[in-house]
Protein backbone atom coordinates (compact mmCIF):
# COMPACT_ATOMS: atom_id res chain seq x y z
CA UNK A 1 0.00 0.00 0.00
CA UNK A 2 2.94 2.39 0.85
CA UNK A 3 4.48 1.65 -2.50
CA UNK A 4 1.38 2.64 -4.49
CA UNK A 5 0.69 6.06 -2.22
CA UNK A 6 4.33 6.90 -3.42
CA UNK A 7 4.01 6.08 -6.69
CA UNK A 8 0.46 8.22 -6.78
CA UNK A 9 2.37 11.46 -4.32
CA UNK A 10 5.34 11.09 -7.11
CA UNK A 11 2.71 11.07 -10.01
CA UNK A 12 1.01 14.11 -8.33
CA UNK A 13 5.19 15.76 -8.13
CA UNK A 14 5.27 14.99 -11.77
CA UNK A 15 1.80 17.14 -12.98
CA UNK A 16 2.63 19.82 -10.36
CA UNK A 17 6.34 20.86 -11.68
CA UNK A 18 5.10 20.50 -15.82
CA UNK A 19 2.15 22.77 -14.95
CA UNK A 20 4.48 24.88 -12.85
CA UNK A 21 7.05 25.24 -16.08
CA UNK A 22 3.99 25.88 -18.13
CA UNK A 23 2.80 28.62 -15.95
CA UNK A 24 6.73 30.22 -15.67
CA UNK A 25 7.10 30.18 -19.41
CA UNK A 26 4.01 31.89 -19.87
CA UNK A 27 4.61 34.29 -17.29
CA UNK A 28 8.44 34.97 -18.13
CA UNK A 29 8.13 35.07 -22.35
CA UNK A 30 7.82 38.57 -23.14
CA UNK A 31 10.82 39.64 -20.54
CA UNK A 32 13.01 36.27 -21.77
CA UNK A 33 12.63 37.66 -25.51
CA UNK A 34 13.69 41.14 -24.85
CA UNK A 35 16.44 40.04 -22.23
CA UNK A 36 18.64 36.64 -22.02
CA UNK A 37 18.26 37.95 -18.12
CA UNK A 38 14.56 37.33 -18.17
CA UNK A 39 15.29 33.83 -19.05
CA UNK A 40 18.05 33.04 -16.87
CA UNK A 41 15.47 34.62 -14.13
CA UNK A 42 12.52 32.04 -14.84
CA UNK A 43 14.65 29.06 -15.00
CA UNK A 44 16.67 29.71 -11.87
CA UNK A 45 12.93 30.13 -10.26
CA UNK A 46 11.86 26.75 -12.21
CA UNK A 47 15.20 25.14 -10.78
CA UNK A 48 14.61 26.41 -7.15
CA UNK A 49 11.35 25.29 -7.09
CA UNK A 50 11.77 22.15 -8.35
CA UNK A 51 14.04 21.26 -5.35
CA UNK A 52 11.96 22.33 -2.72
CA UNK A 53 9.13 20.60 -4.15
CA UNK A 54 10.89 17.54 -4.44
CA UNK A 55 12.28 18.15 -0.69
CA UNK A 56 8.86 18.77 0.70
CA UNK A 57 6.57 16.44 -1.39
CA UNK A 58 8.82 13.18 -1.51
CA UNK A 59 11.43 13.91 0.90
CA UNK A 60 14.15 13.43 -1.85
CA UNK A 61 16.73 16.29 -0.71
CA UNK A 62 19.50 18.11 -3.17
CA UNK A 63 22.99 18.36 -2.04
CA UNK A 64 25.95 19.70 -4.48
CA UNK A 65 29.56 18.81 -3.34
CA UNK A 66 32.66 20.65 -4.28
CA UNK A 67 33.69 24.08 -5.50
CA UNK A 68 31.13 25.23 -7.57
CA UNK A 69 32.61 25.99 -11.19
CA UNK A 70 32.03 29.72 -12.07
CA UNK A 71 33.34 32.15 -15.12
CA UNK A 72 34.55 30.08 -18.24
CA UNK A 73 34.61 26.55 -17.86
CA UNK A 74 33.23 23.07 -19.36
CA UNK A 75 31.37 20.67 -16.30
CA UNK A 76 31.43 17.39 -17.95
CA UNK A 77 28.51 15.48 -15.52
CA UNK A 78 27.13 12.04 -15.58
CA UNK A 79 23.76 12.06 -16.19
CA UNK A 80 21.35 9.52 -14.53
CA UNK A 81 17.75 12.14 -14.26
CA UNK A 82 16.44 15.50 -14.68
CA UNK A 83 17.11 16.13 -11.23
CA UNK A 84 20.95 16.47 -11.87
CA UNK A 85 20.21 19.29 -14.50
CA UNK A 86 18.14 20.61 -11.94
CA UNK A 87 20.83 20.65 -9.40
CA UNK A 88 23.80 21.72 -11.77
CA UNK A 89 21.72 24.53 -13.61
CA UNK A 90 20.73 26.10 -9.55
CA UNK A 91 24.20 25.80 -8.23
CA UNK A 92 26.47 27.75 -10.83
CA UNK A 93 25.73 31.06 -12.17
CA UNK A 94 25.03 30.52 -15.76
CA UNK A 95 24.89 27.29 -17.34
CA UNK A 96 24.33 26.28 -21.19
CA UNK A 97 23.42 22.73 -22.06
CA UNK A 98 24.68 20.89 -24.93
CA UNK A 99 21.53 19.48 -25.69
CA UNK A 100 19.42 17.05 -28.16
CA UNK A 101 18.53 19.35 -31.47
CA UNK A 102 15.05 17.95 -30.77
CA UNK A 103 14.42 19.38 -27.82
CA UNK A 104 14.06 23.00 -29.73
CA UNK A 105 10.84 22.24 -30.92
CA UNK A 106 9.66 21.21 -26.92
CA UNK A 107 7.54 23.94 -25.58
CA UNK A 108 8.87 26.36 -23.27
CA UNK A 109 11.95 24.58 -23.31
CA UNK A 110 13.19 25.00 -26.90
CA UNK A 111 12.57 29.12 -26.36
CA UNK A 112 14.74 29.22 -22.74
CA UNK A 113 17.32 27.15 -24.18
CA UNK A 114 17.64 29.43 -26.61
CA UNK A 115 18.01 32.63 -24.70
CA UNK A 116 20.17 30.62 -22.25
CA UNK A 117 22.69 29.63 -25.00
CA UNK A 118 21.99 26.09 -25.02
CA UNK A 119 23.91 24.57 -27.87
CA UNK A 120 21.73 21.98 -30.11
CA UNK A 121 23.43 18.80 -31.48
CA UNK A 122 21.98 16.55 -34.37
CA UNK A 123 23.46 12.83 -32.16
CA UNK A 124 22.84 10.86 -35.11
CA UNK A 125 25.71 13.19 -37.58
CA UNK A 126 28.54 12.17 -35.40
CA UNK A 127 31.48 14.38 -37.01
CA UNK A 128 29.59 16.90 -38.55
CA UNK A 129 28.14 17.25 -35.44
CA UNK A 130 30.95 17.71 -33.63
CA UNK A 131 32.64 20.09 -35.64
CA UNK A 132 29.11 22.22 -35.89
CA UNK A 133 29.24 21.85 -32.03
CA UNK A 134 32.42 23.07 -31.58
CA UNK A 135 31.71 26.43 -34.23
CA UNK A 136 28.40 26.86 -32.19
CA UNK A 137 30.11 27.10 -28.52
CA UNK A 138 32.87 28.88 -29.82
CA UNK A 139 30.48 31.66 -31.15
CA UNK A 140 28.13 31.55 -28.00
CA UNK A 141 31.35 32.23 -25.55
CA UNK A 142 31.04 35.94 -26.48
CA UNK A 143 29.24 35.66 -23.16
CA UNK A 144 30.59 34.04 -20.01
CA UNK A 145 28.68 30.82 -19.16
CA UNK A 146 29.36 27.34 -17.58
CA UNK A 147 28.93 24.42 -20.69
CA UNK A 148 27.42 21.64 -19.32
CA UNK A 149 28.22 18.53 -21.62
CA UNK A 150 27.09 15.10 -20.78
CA UNK A 151 30.18 13.10 -22.06
CA UNK A 152 28.01 9.73 -21.92
CA UNK A 153 25.61 11.61 -24.34
CA UNK A 154 22.16 10.47 -23.12
CA UNK A 155 20.82 9.49 -19.38
CA UNK A 156 22.56 6.46 -18.34
CA UNK A 157 20.81 4.27 -15.48
CA UNK A 158 23.01 3.41 -11.88
CA UNK A 159 24.50 0.46 -12.88
CA UNK A 160 24.31 0.35 -16.79
CA UNK A 161 27.41 1.34 -18.30
CA UNK A 162 27.72 3.50 -21.75
CA UNK A 163 30.91 5.06 -23.72
CA UNK A 164 32.35 7.93 -23.16
CA UNK A 165 32.11 9.84 -26.43
CA UNK A 166 35.13 11.85 -27.93
CA UNK A 167 33.23 14.59 -28.85
CA UNK A 168 33.92 15.78 -25.34
CA UNK A 169 37.71 15.78 -25.48
CA UNK A 170 37.18 17.81 -29.08
CA UNK A 171 34.99 20.40 -27.69
CA UNK A 172 37.65 20.21 -24.35
CA UNK A 173 40.52 21.20 -26.71
CA UNK A 174 38.98 23.21 -29.28
CA UNK A 175 37.82 25.88 -26.00
CA UNK A 176 40.81 25.84 -24.32
CA UNK A 177 38.66 26.39 -21.06
CA UNK A 178 39.02 23.98 -17.64
CA UNK A 179 37.11 20.85 -17.47
CA UNK A 180 35.59 20.47 -14.07
CA UNK A 181 33.92 16.42 -14.13
CA UNK A 182 30.88 16.14 -12.41
CA UNK A 183 29.74 12.92 -10.60
CA UNK A 184 26.12 11.98 -8.77
CA UNK A 185 23.71 9.64 -7.50
CA UNK A 186 19.96 10.97 -8.18
CA UNK A 187 19.11 8.05 -10.81
CA UNK A 188 18.84 5.98 -7.25
CA UNK A 189 16.00 8.50 -6.07
CA UNK A 190 14.93 9.91 -9.78
CA UNK A 191 15.06 7.34 -12.57
CA UNK A 192 15.73 8.29 -15.91
CA UNK A 193 12.16 6.70 -16.80
CA UNK A 194 8.71 6.19 -14.45
CA UNK A 195 6.88 8.23 -12.85
CA UNK A 196 8.76 6.91 -8.79
CA UNK A 197 10.56 9.16 -6.78
CA UNK A 198 12.10 8.08 -3.73
CA UNK A 199 12.96 9.96 -0.93
CA UNK A 200 16.61 10.72 0.10
CA UNK A 201 20.02 12.62 -0.71
CA UNK A 202 20.54 13.12 -4.48
CA UNK A 203 23.90 14.52 -4.97
CA UNK A 204 26.06 16.26 -7.52
CA UNK A 205 29.21 16.37 -7.02
CA UNK A 206 32.23 18.93 -8.55
CA UNK A 207 35.64 17.15 -8.94
CA UNK A 208 38.86 18.64 -9.01
CA UNK A 209 39.44 19.97 -12.73
CA UNK A 210 41.44 19.46 -15.30
CA UNK A 211 43.86 22.26 -17.01
CA UNK A 212 44.00 22.99 -20.45
CA UNK A 213 46.13 21.26 -22.57
CA UNK A 214 46.15 17.72 -21.52
CA UNK A 215 46.34 15.08 -24.73
CA UNK A 216 42.80 13.75 -26.06
CA UNK A 217 43.53 10.03 -24.49
CA UNK A 218 44.57 11.06 -21.41
CA UNK A 219 41.63 13.24 -21.07
CA UNK A 220 39.37 10.90 -22.15
CA UNK A 221 40.77 8.43 -19.58
CA UNK A 222 40.58 11.19 -16.35
CA UNK A 223 37.67 12.23 -16.88
CA UNK A 224 35.87 8.60 -17.27
CA UNK A 225 37.78 7.35 -14.35
CA UNK A 226 36.73 10.05 -11.66
CA UNK A 227 33.46 10.63 -13.39
CA UNK A 228 32.65 6.92 -12.52
CA UNK A 229 34.67 6.40 -9.54
CA UNK A 230 33.11 8.72 -7.12
CA UNK A 231 29.60 8.21 -8.82
CA UNK A 232 30.05 4.84 -7.69
CA UNK A 233 30.74 5.85 -4.03
CA UNK A 234 28.14 8.01 -4.11
CA UNK A 235 25.55 5.96 -5.08
CA UNK A 236 26.51 3.07 -2.23
CA UNK A 237 26.97 5.90 0.26
CA UNK A 238 23.16 6.29 -0.31
CA UNK A 239 22.27 2.81 -1.53
CA UNK A 240 22.01 1.19 2.00
CA UNK A 241 19.10 4.23 2.50
CA UNK A 242 17.30 3.55 -0.79
CA UNK A 243 17.06 0.11 0.30
CA UNK A 244 15.56 0.54 3.93
CA UNK A 245 12.68 3.08 2.24
CA UNK A 246 11.71 0.51 -0.12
Amino acid sequence: MGHVLRWLWSLIFVIVIYLWMAVLGILFTPYALVSKRGALRACKIYARTVIWLARVMLGLRGEVRGPVPTGEVMIAAKHQSFFDIILIFDAVPHAKFIMKRELLWTPFIGLYAKRLGCIPVDRGKRGKAVARMVRDVAAEFSEPGQLVIYPQGTRVAPGATKPYKVGTAILYQGLGYPCVPAATNVGLFWPRKGILRKPGLGVVEFLDPIVPGVARDEFMERIERDIEARSNALMLEAKGKVDAAD
